[in-house]
């Protein structure tokens, strides 16, 4: 991509989206194409398209997607199949019909078996079942990875995918209805801590492990592959290394502050037993991550502080 190329940010006030957008202007990349899901409803093929005529884009970070942990997965399956395919299914296809350069595809590592063996490869997708509490979710996936397989195959056009573990950052989800278990634990410890609880429930037996990756890592990540990458074969975005729910637990009760128990309801589900990537295909392509999730943890917090907290107050 050159600095002043016209790029697209599909999903840009998330937090994938809203990382790309910022990881692009840090880099110089200013000629920047973003529309909020009141003005585009990626869903509409037609309205889809119009845009990409209108707006001549060359690059597409395909970042916009319904997501959501356990719960949110298991209330509102149909949505997630629904919405992903809907939205993925248009923009990868006005991208063709408008002739754009290049498009990056966000999936998820949820893509993968539930017994998948640890660390997952790549060459490990549609090898086993399923966790059914986001199949929905990891079908639309896959078949974004593969809609784009055949775009290249049949058009010779260039997408890529990639599939980043699991994500925190700034502009993360904090919902505790929706969102994924690390803000989740950042609220719950948070508003524990303000209202004195003296313990904290944790869903589940807290013995599953995860990996997790820095919102500003992976939008490093994805720049890195937009302009170092071409190729049919998905890449995962990782840290290559993972941690217990128990421990990342403990982890942001120190970060917050909160100085009660954790009680584990084990009457939750605890999903996945492991979620591990291998890294290997990405670290031969030269990038590795470069935030700890200490860091991360304490910028993840500070970004609550500021904006959930001051948002919820002020609405």
């Amino acid at each position: 991509m050159k600095k002043d190329s016209r790029i697209y940010i599909a999903g840009h006030r998330g937090l994938v989206g809203s990382a790309i957008k910022r990881e692009l202007e840090k880099q110089g990349y200013m000629n920047l194409v973003y529309k909020t899901s009141s003005d585009l409803d990626l869903r509409n093929p037609v309205a889809v398209n119009q845009f990409f005529k209108e707006e001549t884009i060359e690059y597409v970070f395909l970042a916009a997607a319904k997501v959501g942990g356990i719960v949110a997965n298991n209330d509102y399956p149909a949505e997630f199949i629904r919405d992903n395919l809907l939205i993925q299914t248009n923009v990868i296809d006005a991208s063709h019909q408008n002739n754009i350069t290049k498009l990056l595809f966000l999936g998820s590592t949820c893509i993968y078996p539930k017994f998948a063996p640890q660390p997952m490869k790549e060459e490990d997708l549609l090898t086993g079942v399923l966790e059914p509490t986001n199949e929905p979710y990891a079908i639309a996936k896959i078949a974004g990875i593969k809609m784009c397989e055949s775009y290249n195959r049949q058009y010779g056009t260039k997408y890529i995918s990639a599939m980043p573990t699991n994500l925190y950052g700034e502009y993360d989800n904090f919902d505790l209805e929706k969102s994924h278990v690390l803000p989740a634990l950042i609220r719950k410890f948070h508003e524990a801590k303000e209202n004195g609880s003296n313990e904290v429930e944790i869903w589940g037996t807290g013995t599953p492990k995860r990996e997790f990756l820095y919102s500003g890592d992976l939008a490093n990540a994805c720049v890195y592959l937009m302009n170092n990458y071409e190729g049919n074969e998905f890449v995962n975005i990782g840290v290559g290394e993972d941690i217990s729910i128990k421990d990342v637990a403990l982890k942001i009760k120190d970060v917050v502050g909160f100085k009660g128990a954790l009680t584990f309801n084990t009457e939750k589900p605890d999903g996945t037993p492991r979620k591990l990537v291998d890294v290997s295909r990405l670290s031969s392509l030269g990038w590795r991550a470069e935030t700890t999730l200490d860091e991360g943890l304490k910028k993840a917090y500070e970004w609550y502080l500021e904006n959930y907290i001051t948002e919820n107050v002020n609405g």
